[in-house]
C-alpha cells in the first residue's frame, strides 16, 4: 500500500539529545541530532509506501522533504496524539529521529507487517523502549513513549507484529549508544 504518512518527531535547540550532555556540548548534540534525523527523513522520502512525510517539530526545517507539524510544547505523546487527529487517523507511521542506520527496507518491514496486522511496533534493541509504530487502521490509540514504552503499546494493541532489527533497534539516547556508535563507524572505516 502507498497510503502512508510518516510522522517524525524531533527536538530543536539546546534540549536536542538532552541526555548526551556529560558526552557532547549542546553544539555537537545539535549537530548529532540534526544529522540523524536528515538521514531519517531522506530514508522515507524514498520508501514508496509513504506519501507524505511530517515533521513534529518547534521549528521548519526548509530543507527536508517534509510537511511541518509546529510542536506547541505539551510533551511528546499529547503531540502525537494531535498530530494524529490533525492528519485524519489515515495510515501512519511514527518513527524516531534518532536511528543513524535506519534504511528503506527497514521501513518497508515495520510498514509491511502493520499492512498485514493492522499494528506494528519496533522495539529499540534493549527490548523496552519503541522506536517506531506503525498504524494501519483508525482505531483508538494511545501514544505511550518513554519508559518501558513497548509494554504500555503492546497492552493495547496484543496481536500488532512485533518488527525486530538491527537498524530499527539502534537509537542514541545515552553515552553509551554514542560509543556504540563510533565503535561501528570506527569499523566501518577499517
Amino acid at each position: 500500500m502507498t497510503d502512508w504518512a510518516a510522522l517524525v518527531p524531533l527536538k530543536q535547540g539546546v534540549e536536542s539529545k538532552s541526555r548526551l550532555r556529560d558526552a557532547l556540548e549542546p553544539a555537537e548534540r545539535m549537530a548529532l541530532a540534526s544529522a540523524m534525523a536528515a538521514r531519517v527523513m531522506t530514508c522515507l522520502s524514498k520508501s514508496d509506501a509513504i506519501n507524505s512525510l511530517y515533521l513534529l517539530a518547534p521549528t521548519v526545517v526548509p530543507e527536508w522533504p517534509s510537511h511541518w507539524l509546529p510542536d506547541s510544547g505539551r510533551g511528546l505523546n499529547p503531540e502525537l496524539e494531535g498530530a494524529r487527529a490533525q492528519l485524519g487517523n489515515r495510515p501512519l507511521l511514527v518513527i524516531h529521529a534518532d536511528l543513524p542506520h535506519l534504511t528503506v527496507e527497514d521501513v518497508q518491514a515495520l510498514l509491511a507487517a502493520a499492512d498485514e496486522c493492522g499494528c506494528a511496533f519496533a522495539p529499540d534493541r534493549h527490548g523496552r523502549g519503541t522506536n517506531a509504530v506503525a498504524i494501519r487502521d483508525a482505531n483508538p490509540f494511545r501514544f505511550a513513549f518513554g519508559q518501558d514504552s513497548l509494554m504500555s503499546h503492546r497492552q493495547q494493541r496484543p496481536a500488532a507484529a512485533i518488527v525486530e532489527r538491527a537498524a530499527l533497534g539502534f537509537d542514541i539516547d545515552t553515552p553509551a549508544d554514542l560509543a556504540g556508535l563510533h565503535e561501528m563507524f570506527s569499523a566501518r572505516q577499517d
